[in-house]
């Protein structure tokens, strides 16, 4: 049987079988360690997801026309077997154009000189992307789900939404993209996703849009728009695509933080749990059976990744964290993923109230109350409540009026009334099917039921001390016998008839757990929300190329910071996870393929419950692992700016004499100042002016861009003249320094160090706003306007396009002279002993690094190596490390990038903030051996600068069954051709 992708207006159908797709993004490319992959998937897979959307970043594999590679982080095969090996599906989106906060929005460097407008149908914006489509959409083709991957649509352009007058929406643009996939050998589904429900691109096979309701203000993370929550997409699919399903391909899943910002910690609090209780369930209320959320993990934007509007870390307050942390927001999506993957009823809903929900069903105009409707079925309902205020914090109490097979009931049956608490939304249903049982409706929320034995085990919550009214549907006159066999619980207990037909009504509060036997085919675990966040459910593989795709025969585990396999051997149910604590296991699993348990390969010691689950205990094992104190370790330091020095030759330097510039810019200078243009596009640029005075000049005026939050300081000569120390807002700066009195007819340079924020995105197509140079906008000599530069030289990262370290990427270093020396193992015995704790004291740049004496043969004993540090963190943990630094008030005016064997995984600016903390993934600190940590600070200000503080920290501690982690190649540095 060929597998395929299909769909029709209500859902997808992989192979033939109807699916939610409930999916999160993750970018390979934040997450450079190959081997740390697997690891994310199998957190996503125990959350409940069962797909992960991601970008492909053109400018990481093409940063050279014509030069496409995929060597090392850039491979995209280990990504796509890892998310087949956990069981994931695969949503592609290579662009070309992706946005993403990446510079350029994932357009390559060489882009912002090729002639053309781009995103549009010119011709050479079609021949730019041609060979890019080609090689990676015959990737992705080789891992479709067709022929065994685990890819099953594949993203055209992205939020091709908003345009440049007077362009307009290019559907020759849009046409011949699609078939250079098609020419690639993709098959699945190809979609695209609008940046609102506004009809643009409805030409893919399935239509989507993207939606933030709830913005990006993390410094305000409890202030809500009264009305945030949106009711109108579903008017908006009938509008422009009824033929399909309701899909999100974009929805908020947390926000990015601008340099000045509050940080990530808070953008997590603006998208928290309450934030998903609210806007996901509110999605669910208009039927959408497709919800990507942007971001599932963040990851990093290591090295020259980022665009201007964002900082190094890219956490993105997701529910897992940068440092693959988990969030409480990751037990909350757990329970709502898990609810829809066994709900089958709700991929035929439909919405049947949208704008007439206000009080609806419960009579409190306080609320809303959604009406999702299965129209194939002909029988369940999802009733979906919140509040009709979006930004209040109200307590409110209702009853429901709801339509059922018993007809129109008024519940609670039993009395009393149900709350809402604030930001909450709840879904209740009614006529659902849990295995043999049905339930009447139930007020209590859904976490997952399961049939194990014959036995149908229904998990369902509330929020602490909520009263709840579930009503099972029964298929005899007499009700069964009612007994709570766990917990301290009360279940109150109501027999509804109608007609011929019975029921039972069980009342109770969700407090703590109550585990409740209904007659002898029933199990009702009753908890609260703290409770059911230790709830899992995990399938055992099966068998052939999607053997861990199994959604059936599931088995539930409570207990354990995170469960992420089980499989069965014989009689043996293996359990693999992670713990933070010790650990109460129970196992709810068919006895004949449980009768003994391991656990992360040690057998466990079982007990059996008085209803027939297990429990066992696992003590928690979280060894010590000493770290390296930083400030008491040796340092040496170098001058990173010898471009100052008297005598100093610029002679291999690039001349920056091109006349004539396709950029949007034009060439507001004699001759083209714009780095880009002689293939520069990351990190640090220098400018060099060669000019002879004429004795009257009296300062020197200068216009740079950047991007936000960059600076720039100039010298004349070897003497330091100023500075643009940068902040949050500026992009670009025109500054005036006083230079010194200069003899007429004396030869001098004018030095710029800049920096290289990234490339601006190009959101609105036709822009080319992606084509904003980082240069030199204008310059002149006041006081001479004779003055001329008789020649203007450039440099940047070596090599510029043909890029130096292979190993690492284009963007991983710019035009520091340190980074001619970053890497590990360049011998440094002729350095000066320096901390970056000391720093330096007048304006300029300087590298730092850890030192220890070691042996190097002929060198003799007592030669220097940069290999800094050693680590020996325990096998069977996962104790995430960060370099992490502190504000400093004197002098603050410097920014500092951190190589850790030689990735650049930090950039801080002091003082415009936010981040502090930059974690390191394991893979790049090599855990088991020597690292390098390099250091440059750039001080902006003739008083110097220095690091305030500088530490290494385990940012959290886990016994873990991860998957082994290989180093990323930390090769070591050797000369390099050219290098000056």
């Amino acid at each position: 049987m060929v597998l395929k992708v299909t769909w029709d207006q209500y859902s997808y159908f992989v192979n033939g079988k109807r699916i939610m797709l409930f999916s999160g993004e993750v970018h390979p490319y934040r997450m450079p360690v190959q081997s740390l992959h697997l690891d994310i998937f199998q957190k996503i897979k125990a959350m409940g997801f069962n797909a992960v959307s991601f970008y492909i970043f053109w400018g990481i594999l093409e940063p050279k026309r014509g030069e496409i590679s995929f060597e090392g982080f850039r491979d995209l095969q280990p990504f796509i077997d890892a998310a087949k090996q956990a069981g994931i599906y695969l949503i592609a989106r290579p662009g070309p154009y992706i946005n993403a906060e990446t510079t350029a929005g994932g357009f390559p460097g060489w882009g912002t000189y090729t002639p053309g407008v781009w995103r549009t149908s010119n011709t050479t914006y079609l021949d730019a992307y041609a060979g890019y489509i080609e090689t990676v959409g015959a990737k992705l083709a080789a891992n479709e789900i067709t022929k065994g991957g685990p890819i099953i649509l594949v993203q055209s352009e992205n939020e091709y939404s908003g345009f440049q007058a007077p362009y307009s929406e290019d559907f020759v643009y849009e046409s011949k993209l699609m078939q250079s996939f098609r020419d690639a050998g993709v098959t699945v589904p190809l979609t695209t996703n609008d940046a609102w429900p506004g009809g643009h691109y409805t030409t893919v096979d399935v239509y989507g849009y993207d939606s933030y309701p709830n913005g990006f203000d993390c410094s305000h993370p409890d202030t809500w728009s009264p009305t945030a929550v949106p009711e109108y997409f579903w008017g908006s699919h009938l509008q422009y695509n009824p033929q399909d399903l309701n899909a999100v391909y974009e929805f908020q899943g947390g926000a990015f933080d601008g340099w000045g910002g509050s940080g990530y910690e808070t953008c997590g609090v603006l998208t928290g749990p309450e934030f998903e209780r609210v806007f996901y369930k509110n999605q669910f209320a208009m039927s959408t059976t497709y919800l990507n959320l942007y971001m599932i993990f963040g990851g990093t934007n290591w090295g020259g990744i980022a665009h201007p509007g964002v900082y190094t870390s890219y956490d993105y307050g997701s529910a897992i964290a940068e440092d693959r942390t988990l969030r409480e927001k990751f037990y909350e999506l757990k329970l709502q993923a898990s609810f829809m993957a066994v709900s089958p009823a709700f991929l035929t809903t439909r919405p049947q109230n949208i704008y007439n929900t206000q009080g609806s069903f419960t009579g409190n105009t306080a609320l809303k109350t959604t009406q999702v409707l299965d129209v194939v079925g002909g029988k369940t309902g999802f009733y979906v409540v919140r509040q009709n205020d979006a930004s209040t914090n109200a307590l409110q109490t209702y009853k429901l009026s709801l339509p059922t097979s018993f007809g129109t009931l008024a519940i609670p049956t039993l009395g009393g009334a149900l709350t809402l608490n604030g930001k909450d939304s709840k879904i209740h249903v009614v006529d659902y099917s849990a295995g043999s049982t049905t339930l009447l409706y139930s007020t209590g929320e859904i976490m997952t039921w399961a049939t194990i034995d014959g036995r149908d085990v229904i998990v369902l919550y509330g929020s602490a001390g909520e009263l709840h009214e579930t009503a099972i549907k029964l298929t005899t006159p007499a009700p069964p016998t009612v007994k709570v066999v766990s917990g301290s619980g009360n279940v109150a207990q109501k027999v509804l008839t109608s007609g011929s037909s019975t029921a039972l009504a069980l009342q109770y509060t969700t407090t703590g757990q109550t585990v409740v036997q209904v007659g002898s085919n029933i199990l009702l675990y009753i908890v609260d929300r703290a409770n059911a966040y230790q709830f899992w459910v995990l399938h055992p593989p099966t068998t052939g190329d999607l053997a861990q795709f199994n959604t059936e025969n599931p088995i539930i585990v409570k207990g354990g910071y995170l469960m992420r396999t089980v499989n069965v051997k014989g009689s043996t149910l293996a359990l693999t996870g992670d713990l933070n604590n010790t650990s109460n296991f129970e196992i709810i699993a068919p006895a004949a393929q449980s009768k003994s348990i391991t656990f992360n390969g040690a057998a466990l010691t079982v007990a059996k419950t008085s209803y027939g689950t297990l429990t066992a205990k696992k003590t928690v094992s979280l060894p010590d692992a000493s770290l390296p104190h930083l400030p008491s370790i040796s340092w040496k330091t170098a001058n990173s700016l010898p471009e100052i020095a008297p005598g100093y030759s610029d002679a291999l330097w690039t001349v920056a004499n091109h006349t004539t510039t396709v950029n949007p810019w034009g060439k507001p200078t004699p001759v083209v100042l714009w780095a880009g243009d002689y293939g520069f596009h990351t990190g640090n640029i220098l400018w060099r002016a060669h000019f002879a005075a004429t004795g009257t000049e009296t300062a020197f005026k200068v216009h740079v861009m950047g991007g936000s939050a960059f600076a720039f300081s100039v010298w004349l000569d070897s003497t330091f003249i100023g500075s643009w120390e940068g902040d949050a807002v500026h992009g670009d700066y025109e500054g005036t320094f006083t230079v010194p009195a200069l003899t007429k007819s004396s030869a001098h340079v004018i030095t710029i160090l800049q920096d290289h924020m990234g490339y601006e995105e190009d959101w609105t197509a036709a822009s080319d706003s992606f084509k904003n140079p980082r240069g030199i906008i204008s310059y002149s000599f006041i006081g001479s306007p004779s003055t001329t530069v008789s020649q203007w030289k450039i440099a940047g990262n070596l090599g510029g396009e043909s890029y130096a370290d292979r190993t690492r990427g284009a963007l991983n270093e710019g035009g520091l002279f340190a980074e001619r020396w970053h890497l590990p193992g360049f011998k440094d015995a002729d350095w000066a002993t320096g901390s970056p704790l000391s720093g330096i004291k007048t304006a300029g740049v300087s590298i730092f690094r850890q030192v220890q004496l070691v042996a190097y043969g002929s060198l003799g004993s007592n030669a220097i190596d940069r290999s800094t540090f050693n680590l020996d963190i325990p096998n069977g943990v996962d104790y995430p490390i960060s370099i992490a630094v502190s504000n400093s008030t004197t002098n603050p005016h410097f920014r500092s990038q951190f190589y850790v064997n030689g990735y650049q995984f930090g950039k801080y600016v002091n003082h415009i903030g936010p981040q502090t903390v930059f974690p390191v993934p394991q893979g790049i600190l090599n855990y088991k051996g020597k690292n390098t940590l390099a250091v440059t600070l750039w001080a902006a200000g003739t008083g110097g600068a220095k690091l305030n503080s500088l530490a290494l920290q385990i940012n959290n501690k886990v016994e873990s069954s991860m998957p082994a982690v290989v180093n990323q190649p930390l090769n070591a540095w050797a000369a390099r051709p050219g290098a000056f």
